[in-house]
């Protein structure tokens, strides 16, 4: 199933009377190349569960359920409701019209083995992503695009200058990595920043992860303190409990890795 053209796009919109909406990040994609791609990396199979977050156009939602993929498929543009039901009409494709912000992926997917796979609207790439690592365990594996800076925080190592929270909850909920980066020209409208493909795949979340997390979000709140300061209000004695987790209390968050911040979290 061929994707849809910069061209079919635009003339899909038109039909329909509708335009790209800049507030919802809506970037479609119109590269049949990437589009083969994204689902050859999803290795999908007959009967495989997928949710897309961002259907769009449903260029990517084609492509997905022509794997023989059930496709779980959210918009928040309610506008879309025709475009999307003309473009998968005979798929197994279900849409659903909600803002991604408010969905618990935990609670509405039923059963384990899902894989999200999606053009991520650049408003929401990132919480939702968080989220889904940290409360939705029945998404085994992301396959995401998103904006290039994004990408990066996802998969940056300590001490780095994109080093952050979501680095730390990817690192600790999966592995990671970018797998490719691509151009604006490969959406339409283009954004004005480069986009990165990255793939999680979901490891075992140690004990204590959901401390480990809020520890660093404390840290990460106050970066240019050191963590003796910045995690006062975390931890009775701060410097008494770095020393035991074998952290020096003149550490900054940025200088913790993902295991450094579980080793704290078990420390009481």
């Amino acid at each position: 199933m061929t994707a849809q053209t910069r061209s079919e796009i635009a003339a899909l919109l038109e039909r329909h009377g509708l335009a790209p909406i800049r507030r919802l990040g809506q970037h479609f994609l119109a590269d049949a190349n990437i589009t083969r791609k994204i689902v050859a990396l999803a290795e999908l199979y007959p009967g495989a569960r997928v949710v897309e977050v961002g259907a769009g156009t449903g260029t990517l939602t084609r492509a997905l359920a022509a794997s023989g993929a059930h496709v779980v498929a959210y918009e928040i543009d309610q506008g879309l409701r025709p475009v999307l039901a003309e473009v998968t009409v005979g798929l197994d494709v279900e849409l659903r019209f909600a803002d991604v912000a408010k969905v618990d992926f935990g609670s509405v997917l039923d059963g384990d083995g899902w894989a999200m796979v999606a053009n991520l609207p650049y408003n929401v790439g990132t919480p939702v992503v968080l989220d889904a690592l940290r409360h939705a365990p029945n998404v085994g594996r992301f396959i995401v695009m998103v904006q290039r800076e994004v990408a990066q925080r996802f998969v940056a190592l300590p001490g780095t200058d994109d080093y952050g929270l979501p680095s730390v909850v990817a690192g600790i909920h999966s592995d990671s990595e970018i797998v490719f980066t691509v151009p604006p020209q490969v959406f339409y409208p283009p954004p004005r920043v480069e986009s990165a493909l990255v793939q999680m795949r979901r490891v075992p979340a140690p004990v204590g992860s959901d401390r480990a997390i809020e520890l660093a979000r404390a840290g990460f709140g106050q970066r240019r303190k050191m963590l003796r300061r910045s995690l006062l209000s975390m931890l009775d004695d701060p410097v008494a409990s770095l020393e035991e987790a074998g952290i020096p209390p003149t550490s900054r968050a940025e200088d913790l890795s993902p295991e450094d911040y579980v080793r704290l979290a078990a420390v009481r």
